[in-house]
């Protein structure tokens, strides 16, 4: 009846929010490194063949959400109202750029106090309003700028120091990763994967390996193979963090030390012959005795 109807508009909306299954990006952030703060569900979108009908690119936005779950326009306006280019710029922008911030420069362990319901729920509602490209231009150009940072950070590192901080490098920005990937995951499904036929995280490691491996690989491959040379030079896990680092940036970088990566990724030489036994003999022997100079006892 009229007065139902009249009445209906506000509450069947906080009836829907209310009721609404978490959103995709919840269901797929529930295994990210940090734990989602409480905080209001966003409103689901209906599904269709996988893919979220109201995030579709060119479906019309709020107005596609409001066919598909058979709600009147000022219900839709309700439950997501329109982002100007100039309303993503002031507002949604900065709090992605600070949180990309944190994520990008914090050490492991640290809290970092940032609402993960707020970030991915602002990339969520970008999405849904076209915002994607200028979006993941943004966070490129964000990153890049923080990679080049870095690399000259490295370039003015004494060779003493030079593969713990690259390690370092190394290690944040990949941990930095297993959060940004998941926070930008409506964005990467939408438009990433739809328009572009790529993936974030390639993307973002593929940057690292532009702007920083590529820059210094020529300067840290003689320092890790003279710290090989002299045990204990480097811890083991910081040799076998960035070989194992550098063979998933670029595999041919094998070539430039074969012997050094067969240590920590398996099959990269060819298989053992009977013919060298005795060679492979006196390397153990080798590596024995330098292991009693150093103090372990056979």
């Amino acid at each position: 009846d009229q007065t139902h109807n009249t009445g209906g508009a506000g509450g069947y909306g906080r009836h829907l929010l209310g009721s609404a299954a978490a959103p995709l990006g919840d269901r797929l952030l529930r295994g990210a490194t940090a734990e989602r703060p409480a905080g209001p569900e966003l409103p689901a979108m209906p599904e269709a063949n996988g893919m979220l009908r109201g995030c579709e690119p060119g479906k019309g936005g709020a107005g596609a959400i409001a066919a598909a779950i058979n709600i009147n326009a000022s219900t839709s306006k309700f439950l997501m109202n329109v982002i100007t280019i100039e309303d993503y710029k002031s507002t949604y922008w900065p709090k992605l750029d600070s949180a990309i911030d944190q994520l990008l420069t914090q050490s492991p362990g640290d809290y970092i106090p940032i609402s993960y319901e707020q970030i991915y729920s602002c990339v969520y509602k970008c999405v849904c309003q076209q915002h994607s490209e200028q979006m993941y231009s943004d966070l490129i150009k964000k990153i890049t700028n923080h990679l080049e940072r870095v690399s000259k950070e490295l370039q003015a590192s004494p060779p003493d120091l030079y593969i713990e901080r690259f390690n370092i490098a190394l290690g944040q920005y990949m941990g930095a990763l297993q959060s940004i990937v998941p926070l930008f995951i409506y964005m990467n499904k939408f438009y990433i994967e739809t328009k572009l036929n790529r993936d974030l995280k390639d993307d973002l490691i593929k940057l690292f390996t532009e702007h920083v491996a590529e820059k210094h690989i020529y300067n840290l491959m003689p320092l890790l193979l003279e710290a090989q040379s002299t045990p204990f030079q480097i811890t083991p896990s910081t040799m076998a963090n960035i070989v194992k680092g550098l063979y998933t940036l670029r595999p041919e970088w094998v070539q430039m030390a074969p012997a050094l990566f067969s240590k920590f990724i398996p099959n990269i030489l060819p298989p053992a012959v009977e013919s060298e036994l005795q060679e492979y003999a006196a390397q153990d022997q080798k590596l024995q005795r330098e292991l009693m100079q150093n103090g372990f006892a056979r």
